[in-house]
């Protein structure tokens, strides 16, 4: 709970017109927009940076009349997800001139601070999903576990199930459907692998 306190009072500091919170925004997302944006469509690593600075671009002329996203990182995932789209659907490339810079801003190493801000960040969203999964009857649970957490196929858990395999996608999804209605909308991103 933490850190999104912290990431809200850093959200209200960049609105305020504060350059360092608003380089701290970057340096805490980048990364995971970096991922995400060469996870949705086949494109080019300088279009899905372009599209970031973009996001980053657009946020910081609008600072004013934003409001504090619940959770900063769906938020900027989901910007850069529709900004990506719009790109795509009207068939246009930014070119601008990506420096050397630009990447290696990307992998440069966090600090001691964003590490532990992430790594309580995780911790949080694995205590919750633990919390919900427990609240899965019985036979969802282990259908679950079994399919996420051991990495067992459809047929392997219909086997350990005693079922066939099509009864065993169907417990897997019905489990997957009360978890997505449960979870707010903030954690499906960090979870978008397995919905």
């Amino acid at each position: 709970m933490e850190q999104s306190v912290n990431e809200s009072q850093l959200w209200e500091a960049f609105q305020a017109g504060d350059e360092e919170a608003y380089t701290r925004l970057y340096r805490l997302h980048v990364r995971a927009m970096y991922r995400y944006g060469l996870s949705l469509v086949p494109v080019s690593e300088a279009f899905v940076l372009d599209c970031i600075h973009d996001v980053f671009t657009e946020i910081w002329a609008k600072r004013q009349r934003l409001t504090v996203p619940d959770n900063v990182r769906y938020y900027l995932l989901k910007s850069l997800k529709t900004r990506i789209l719009h790109l795509l659907k009207r068939q246009e490339r930014p070119h601008q001139f990506v420096s050397q810079n630009d990447f290696d801003d990307l992998w440069a190493e966090p600090s001691a601070e964003e590490l532990q801000a992430q790594e309580e960040e995780s911790t949080h969203r694995q205590a919750l999903v633990k919390r919900l999964i427990d609240q899965l009857p019985p036979r969802q649970q282990e259908a679950i576990r079994l399919r996420f957490v051991e990495n067992l196929e459809y047929t392997q858990i219909a086997e350990m199930l005693s079922m066939n395999r099509q009864s065993a996608q169907n417990l897997v999804f019905r489990a997957i459907e009360k978890l997505r209605n449960w979870l707010t909308p903030s954690f499906l991103f960090f979870f978008h692998d397995f919905f």
